[in-house]
């Protein structure tokens, strides 16, 4: 029997078997980095159904750019709103009384309407027994040029 000290071709057999199983061990190291790396790509690129990168980059950008153009509208509508948000007469303040003390009950009125800088208008009802007698005065920083009286000045500070 020959070793591999006497016959060069045992010693060259046993360096490429050698060889062969160091590259199964790297071919299987290979192999589990490869599946772990497809598994990894498989859970960024999801079902978008694209399978390169570089379009799945260019679709975000262009999602990023779509939704920074909708901000930037939707910031220009909010500073509109904001804007015009003290103008709008939307605060109201009513009260009922009782104009002639001697009779009937609590049919007179007054409504103010105005706006966070109390801007609007006061209206008043009252009413007697023949009729009932409406005044409209406007209201700017909730004073009047038109005589306003308790009632009215109790509605506009309700509607404050």
């Amino acid at each position: 029997m020959e070793d591999w000290t006497t016959n060069p071709m045992n010693a060259v057999t046993a360096v490429v078997a050698l060889f062969v199983i160091i590259l199964f061990i790297w071919i299987a190291v290979l192999g589990s980095k490869l599946k772990r790396l497809r598994k990894q790509y498989t859970e960024v690129m999801g079902n978008t159904g694209i399978t390169n990168f570089e379009d799945v980059i260019v679709e975000m950008k262009d999602g990023l750019r779509e939704q920074a153009q909708t901000i930037q509208r939707l910031q220009t509508q909010l500073a509109t709103v904001e804007q015009a948000l003290p103008e709008q007469k939307s605060r109201v303040g009513v009260l009922r009384y009782n104009a002639f003390a001697e009779q009937g009950s609590d049919l007179s009125f007054s409504i103010a309407i105005v706006n966070e800088l109390n801007d609007g208008a006061v209206l008043s009802g009252i009413h007697s027994r023949e009729n009932t007698y409406v005044y409209a005065k406007p209201i700017e920083k909730g004073e009047s040029p038109y005589p306003l009286t308790p009632e009215e000045r109790k509605a506009i500070q309700t509607a404050k």
